[in-house]
């Protein structure tokens, strides 16, 4: 079965959630992700792109972390929990993600900044995953350029 685009939009929308309720409460992964699927309505989400990242993500906390950290303007600890987020789940999708095109990555992130993170930080997560980008995905990025 093919995955729908607007299945994995979902998961992201709930995966931001996931995660900044992990990131607050340090709560363990599991019980997030039972809360979750007990709460949530599931039926139209690509479920295992969801578990993947949400795993995914706090186990590869500082490799992603790393990956944007030379891109901030300002330390890591002075970033709000939205945007810390969503900057973790763009690194994940552009490291980890292949099959998911960077632009792709990059846009699913801005618009979530534009729905949960603060005014204008869609900007910032822009900027900062864009150069990610740059970092992770030259020969995409070269390809597309022709």
């Amino acid at each position: 079965m093919a995955v729908l685009p607007s299945t994995r939009k979902k998961a992201r929308h709930l995966l931001v959630q996931a995660l900044y309720q992990w990131q607050v409460s340090d709560e363990n992964i599991n019980e997030i992700e039972t809360q979750f699927f007990a709460d949530s309505n599931m039926k139209k989400v690509d479920v295992d792109f969801f578990r993947e990242l949400l795993h995914g993500i706090p186990a590869a906390v500082d490799t992603l972390d790393a990956a944007y950290q030379p891109y901030l303007d300002r330390n890591q600890d002075g970033l709000d929990p939205v945007s810390k987020a969503l900057l973790r789940m763009g690194a994940y999708e552009l490291l980890h993600r292949i099959d998911v095109p960077y632009k792709v990555a990059i846009n699913e992130a801005v618009n979530l900044a534009k729905t949960f993170g603060p005014t204008d930080s869609y900007k910032y997560i822009n900027g900062v995953l864009d150069k990610v980008a740059m970092d992770s995905r030259q020969v995409e990025i070269a390809a597309g350029r022709r």
